[in-house]
């Protein structure tokens, strides 16, 4: 286990949060919650019919027969009245786990929700922003994975990458926004500084395209938004995390050959990329973690295994703990 995990998991522990999961059904999530349990991360309440799921020390709840599916109607009908919805159609919505899930953190009666083995990332992102909006001062929700590897690079071998599970082909705007709000985030999970590689299959402008261009701009709009962050692009992966090839490709660069957060240009690129690294190099690899909406909602990968739901869920119990 990482010493990312590690941390999390102790800072999990010494302040329980309740965690929800809605995907009662899958086999995995039963799993990871029996270990959850076992080391004591978090409380966990589990949707589900309650006669086909047994785990001791959980509350199992069946949204269907809850006590507070009324309630969680009524808010959400008022909450999406400008949508024109109506309590009908929000009550048969609460039939639905995952929006009850994402309302009982609405509502205070659990403190994060952890969703996406079975579900797609759309499916768990949109009763979130429904439901709980954006955090004040947030432009953009966007994604991050924490890879654990065992090499040299990042912060004893931790390192983020970003946005590799939202947005699809974000602008420079866009990209500027990612890395502001990942440099951020690394400030609350790890003890070194940020630095940031915008990631290009150019560096320095040693190649020309649209996609260089784009990354360029987004670099020169993130020193803008945030002069104290250190970031630098457009760098190539190798110039980004190599110091002989920095020396190089950006010599005098302060993040070149040092980078731990690694924001890729797309969408296509960083899915690729993370699934590289947690396959070949056997990384650790938990997300997506969800950041700028007001209370904690994680997506995982649909991959993902009953280890992974475990460190997501301490995750989001740390950031449960930051947003208090």
């Amino acid at each position: 286990m990482s010493e990312f995990l590690d941390k999390m998991k102790a800072a999990a522990k010494a302040n329980k949060k309740t965690i929800v999961l809605p995907e009662g059904e899958d086999p995995r999530t039963i799993a990871a919650a029996k270990m959850i349990v076992e080391e004591g991360l978090a409380n966990l309440i589990i949707l589900g019919d309650p006669a086909a799921i047994s785990v001791e020390g959980v509350q199992v709840v069946d949204p269907k027969t809850s006590d507070k599916h009324e309630a969680y109607a009524e808010k959400f009908a008022e909450l999406r009245k400008k949508k024109g919805v109506t309590l009908e159609q929000a009550r048969a919505q609460m039939d639905d786990a995952t929006y009850f899930g994402t309302m009982m953190v609405k509502m205070g009666d659990a403190d994060g929700l952890v969703s996406g083995a079975c579900h797609s990332t759309a499916n768990t992102l949109r009763p979130a922003l429904q439901i709980l909006k954006t955090a004040p001062g947030t432009k953009l929700v966007s994604a991050f994975f924490v890879m654990c590897t065992d090499s040299e690079f990042g912060e004893n071998g931790t390192l983020m990458f970003a946005d590799c599970g939202l947005n699809i082909d974000p602008s420079a705007e866009e990209l500027s926004e990612i890395a502001v709000a990942t440099g951020n985030t690394w400030k609350q999970f790890m003890s070194d500084e940020p630095k940031v590689a915008m990631l290009s299959f150019s560096t320095k402008g040693s190649a020309k395209g649209d996609v260089p261009t784009k990354v360029q701009e987004a670099t020169e709009l993130a020193h803008q938004k945030a002069p104290e962050l250190a970031l630098d692009g457009d760098l190539q992966l190798d110039a980004a995390l190599v110091q002989s090839v920095a020396d190089l490709k950006a010599p005098g660069s302060a993040v070149a050959g040092k980078a731990n957060i690694l924001v890729f240009p797309d969408l296509e690129a960083g899915n690729i990329g993370y699934k590289l690294v947690q396959r070949f190099a056997k990384a650790e690899a938990y997300g997506p973690i969800l950041q700028g909406i007001a209370k904690p909602v994680n997506d995982l990968s649909r991959g993902c295994s009953a280890e992974d739901i475990v460190g997501v869920v301490a995750i989001t119990a740390v950031q449960a703990q930051m947003a208090e």
